[in-house]
């Protein structure tokens, strides 16, 4: 199995704030035995939290993580992970925590500190690591989200950057490691046939679904402090259009990419209340931590411009929730309709016309929408998808991608300052004046005014319900 390229500058420890946690149990553990099967983790892991435990109790938490994501079948590689675990107790807010963290590091001199911790606590852990001389020389890895509004994200960007210079500062947003993601980028511009339609002349508008079929699941708490607008859309939905959007790279750079991401999320003219939809599935209100009259929403719908040359005029459809009908994503480029009907059963409605549709979970697939003829005299046809999908196995999930490019100092698919303000300015008008959340029920698409937003380009084009397929296997 080929192994990822070491860096010279190569971070010799990993400290993981917040090691107790959900995000450690569902993704991190999983992601560093998955990194030790590929040979890839050859370093301390440091795992710092109030609770008390010992190293032993860290070990068997962590054996338990890695057997709850799937079968162990590298035993050899599960005892690398384990017995690359320690432990250090104390409180953030107490500055011998970090001197005991400083004396455990040893002789580490290259740490890269990751924050799984709540966005509270950023700002402070991230001080106290510049305090007590644990930043030099080293990284952090900061998780979504990245400030609560555009105020406050400027204020973790200055305390970040007083600490840390910015190219040792990660900004993660998981779902840019995505195989399925990674490949929106590749496609568009490792082809010559999409650059002559890619643009206001021929694409009539583009939606970008992101729906999970269950609820908070117990984090009402931390979904009252956030809600769908911050958590999801803010970051993962912005990234996607920006990918969709951007302009060609003027050279092979992630730099350049950043570059000209950042410029579409600057380009997004900022919402007003009409373009946003929230709604709050029934039953959100009695969940544990969730306030009797809670107003968050558990689902949002907007309507988006970028006010560039390329997608003057052309709208970009984004919606996400939960305990919806569904757990999926994908992306529809709906492309106009031919300037004149020569067949009668030929693009009558918007949604006749032709579409890109980009499958990024539960599983990925790129398909291409089209009319053909029928079998007979006449001049009917039937919408057909020709579908390539490229599903493979054993191959880097997210949370392992973004940490090994992290420990190596590579920044490519983590957010840059600039980007993650551009994103907030966006949504900032709507944050606090909007319309109020509309109920909606468990297993639905979400509130009616959310098809009447989009109504006028024909309807939401719920992921499942595409045309009959004819898949194209890779060779």
């Amino acid at each position: 199995m080929k192994q990822r390229s070491r860096s010279s500058n190569r971070s010799d420890a990993l400290v993981l704030f917040g090691v107790t946690g959900d995000l450690a149990r569902k993704k991190i553990f999983p992601a560093l035995y998955a990194m030790a099967k590929r040979g890839t983790l050859d370093v301390p892991v440091f795992g710092v939290a109030s609770s008390e435990l010992t190293d032993a109790a860290l070990r068997k938490r962590a054996e338990e993580s890695i057997g709850e994501a799937g079968p162990v079948d590298d035993r050899a590689a599960l005892r690398k992970v384990l017995s690359a675990l320690h432990y250090v107790q104390g409180n953030y807010n107490d500055a011998s925590t970090f001197k005991k963290l400083k004396a455990a590091l040893g002789s580490a001199r290259r740490p890269v500190h990751y924050l799984a911790i709540p966005p509270a606590l950023f700002a402070t852990v991230i001080e106290s690591l510049g305090a007590t001389s644990l930043a030099k020389d080293a990284r952090v890895i900061v998780e979504k989200p990245f400030g609560r509004d555009l105020a406050s994200a400027r204020e973790l960007n200055r305390i970040a950057r007083s600490v840390f210079p910015e190219d040792a500062i990660f900004r993660i947003d998981h779902f840019l490691a995505k195989e399925a993601i990674m490949n929106i980028l590749y496609l568009r511009f490792a082809n010559s046939f999409l650059e002559p339609i890619w643009n206001r002349n021929y694409v009539a508008s583009v939606q970008v679904t992101l729906a999970e079929s269950f609820g908070v699941e117990g984090r009402g708490a931390f979904y009252e402090t956030a809600g769908c607008l911050r958590d999801v859309i803010q970051n993962h939905l912005f990234q996607i259009v920006a990918l969709l959007a951007m302009e060609p790279p003027t050279y092979r750079s992630f730099g350049a990419v950043h570059g000209e991401t950042a410029d579409i999320l600057q380009a997004m003219r900022p919402l007003v209340p009409d373009d946003v939809v929230r709604g709050q599935y029934e039953g959100y209100r009695k969940e544990p931590g969730v306030a009797k009259d809670s107003d968050v929403e558990t689902f949002c719908a907007l309507r988006l411009f970028i006010d560039s040359w390329r997608w003057s005029g052309v709208p970009f459809y984004l919606r996400s929730g939960k305990a919806l009908a569904s757990t999926a994503a994908e992306v529809i480029v709906q492309l106009k309709a031919p300037p004149q009907r020569l067949f009668d059963d030929s693009a009558a409605v918007p949604q006749d016309a032709d579409y890109f549709r980009f499958r990024l979970q539960p599983n990925s697939a790129i398909a291409l929408a089209v009319r053909v003829k029928r079998t007979g005299k006449e001049f009917i046809g039937d919408r057909k998808e020709l579908v390539l999908i490229d599903e493979r196995p054993n191959e880097e999930s997210p949370y392992e991608r973004l940490l090994g490019d992290a420990m190596d100092g590579n920044g490519s698919l983590f957010t840059r300052e600039d980007a993650v303000e551009a994103a907030w300015a966006v949504v900032d008008p709507v944050l606090e004046h909007h319309h109020r959340a509309r109920p909606y029920k468990r297993g639905s698409w979400g509130p009616k005014e959310a098809d009447a937003l989009i109504a006028a380009d024909g309807g939401w084009r719920n992921p499942g319900e595409q045309a009959e397929e004819r898949p194209v296997q890779p060779r």
